[in-house]
């Protein structure tokens, strides 16, 4: 048995960023978990189901990926899915400053560790976030988003998404 990494992520909705992520971590780990997160403190757009969806639909062609929904601590999914490591994303600094305090956190709970993988630079202005407000003013996210999720958006938040 191999090395089995848990990416975790709202993914409300994926981007291109998060696939970059994804994608880089399945040429090294033998499994990749994709956790999406159904955290009742967060407003998701789309629920819990959708994300996951989103995510298989845009990880198919990635035979060692599987993604599945989970809540709580995420030391506790990583445990459950027998995940070796936690992959996490980063963009910039500000997401360094927030994500090093949960990886410490993690680390101190339960021993699970962290690797910190950069966003490919094409990626690294992408958010959900920025997705989002620019669908909800009618903008082609198209190109920054898998196949499928502008559809969905414009169905969600109407507009040219």
């Amino acid at each position: 048995m191999g090395l089995t990494a848990l990416c975790p992520g709202t993914f409300d909705p994926a981007t291109n960023g998060h696939l970059d992520i994804i994608e880089r971590a399945a040429r090294r780990f033998d499994a990749v978990v994709v956790g999406v997160l159904d955290n009742p403190a967060k407003r998701p757009l789309f629920t819990a189901e959708e994300r996951v969806q989103i995510l298989k639909e845009a990880t198919a062609g990635l035979p060692n990926v599987q993604v599945a929904a989970f809540s709580g601590l995420l030391v506790d999914a990583a445990r459950q899915v027998g995940a070796d490591v936690v992959v996490k994303g980063l963009r910039a600094v500000t997401d360094f400053e927030a994500e090093i305090q949960m990886a410490q956190m993690n680390r101190a709970l339960a021993g699970v560790e962290t690797l910190f993988m950069t966003t490919s630079p094409e990626w690294s202005f992408l958010s959900s976030s920025l997705v989002k407000e620019v669908a909800r003013f009618g903008g082609d996210v198209s190109a920054l988003v898998p196949p499928g999720v502008p559809e969905r958006l414009r169905e969600r938040l109407g507009g040219g998404a």
